[in-house]
């Protein structure tokens, strides 16, 4: 399939200026953005803004989405504290209402996973918001670790010896320990050809945490979680993001030196436990004014995914600068996730998920007109 887009104004969250350009659209891909030849295919985006495809870095959807009680929520491994095995793409729901009306507010890939009731809870997934099948959905089947700190893991794994924030960070220390250890014995036997170690599935979960190929995704709200979370990545030489980091404002300059991406949110909810107390709209921007890259995510279904660009836009009223709240909902969570190359900017060779808009995407008086992904119009 080949078509132009023609006459609208591009936002190709790369650059503050908007483009006037019309964008060419061949085989699921972002072809040419220049001038429509005469005689093409084309979509008239007159008064139009064109926005890349927007992008969610932390969610539960498809795991704990729309009208899910507890028969249906698997998001949450309830059982034991500690289950990197566990695999978000085992339990996603492409048929779960909330993709389809995330889909239809413009956000066309989100990062799903594990919850925070576990110390380590297993691999998120980036799929997008269209499809039947989630192996077809998959942008990248698995894009970090998700740990856990704070109250959650506390609470809900009191009978099984967790009373205290050191005791889920020695069980997250305990498990890098032993996945290192075996990590070690494996390269080894490989190089010296020796044995190799009984399989242990929870320890080889962890592998690609410990080689840098996916980081860890860690929930923490409070400054004493945010600071053991980069204590913890450092003294094991780990990839880490921040997620949520509800206190990241008071500590803005220790996470911007540390040089670890946040994904703030959801801001846009009660201050339910101590720990949220300190919850901020001005979060995100105070961070990127540190010099940090920013996501801003609704943690859904907590807030409903479809108000993403609602949230930004509150960011915006609240101190940030109104392009760096675009890259927080496009680009920037594509980098976190290790799919910048896919998604998150209008570039050539990128997959042409694109968001039709009758005026600012972070006005909330703007309406979706459009939703393209992989170059095919979404109902």
């Amino acid at each position: 399939m080949r078509f132009w887009l023609i006459n609208g104004t591009l936002h190709t969250a790369l650059s503050p200026e908007p483009l006037r350009a019309d964008l060419l659209v061949e085989d699921g891909r972002i072809a040419a953005i220049g001038s429509a030849p005469a005689g093409e295919t084309a979509v008239d985006c007159a008064g139009m803004q064109i926005f890349p495809g927007l992008v969610e870095a932390h969610s539960h959807t498809g795991l704990d989405g729309f009208a899910i009680g507890y028969e249906g929520e698997d998001q949450n491994e309830y059982t034991e504290p500690v289950c990197p095995e566990l695999r978000a793409i085992d339990g996603f729901n492409p048929f779960d209402k909330a993709v389809g009306n995330a889909r239809r507010a413009g956000i066309t890939c989100i990062a799903t996973g594990a919850g925070s009731a576990n110390a380590l809870g297993g691999t998120f997934t980036a799929v997008k918001t269209v499809g039947r099948c989630v192996d077809d959905m998959a942008v990248r089947e698995c894009v970090a670790m998700k740990c856990a700190f704070g109250e959650n893991p506390k609470n809900n794994h009191r009978s099984k010896h967790i009373t205290s924030r050191m005791t889920i960070a020695a069980k997250l220390r305990g498990a890098l320990a032993k996945a290192r250890d075996c990590m070690r014995r494996l390269e080894e036997a490989e190089t010296k050809g020796g044995k190799k170690p009984d399989f242990d599935f929870r320890s080889e979960a962890l592998l690609p945490v410990l080689r840098g190929e996916i980081p860890l995704k860690a929930h923490a709200h409070q400054t004493n979680d945010i600071l053991t979370a980069i204590r913890i990545a450092k003294e094991f030489g780990v990839k880490l993001t921040l997620d949520h980091c509800t206190e990241g404002h008071l500590v803005a300059e220790k996470i911007a030196r540390a040089g670890v991406p946040v994904a703030v949110g959801p801001s846009f909810s009660f201050p339910s436990k101590p720990e949220l107390a300190n919850k901020s709209f001005a979060t995100p921007g105070i961070l990127d004014r540190a010099g940090v890259q920013v996501s801003i995510v609704t943690d859904a279904p907590v807030i409903p995914q479809e108000y993403l660009a609602l949230s930004a836009a509150l960011a915006v009223k609240a101190g940030m600068d109104p392009f760096h709240a675009l890259q927080a909902i496009t680009i920037n969570p594509a980098r976190m996730l290790g799919i910048a190359d896919r998604v998150g900017s209008l570039e050539v060779g990128k997959d042409a998920d694109l968001v039709v808009v009758d005026g600012d995407i972070l006005n909330p008086m703007s309406n979706v007109k459009a939703v393209y992904i992989d170059g095919t119009l979404c109902e």
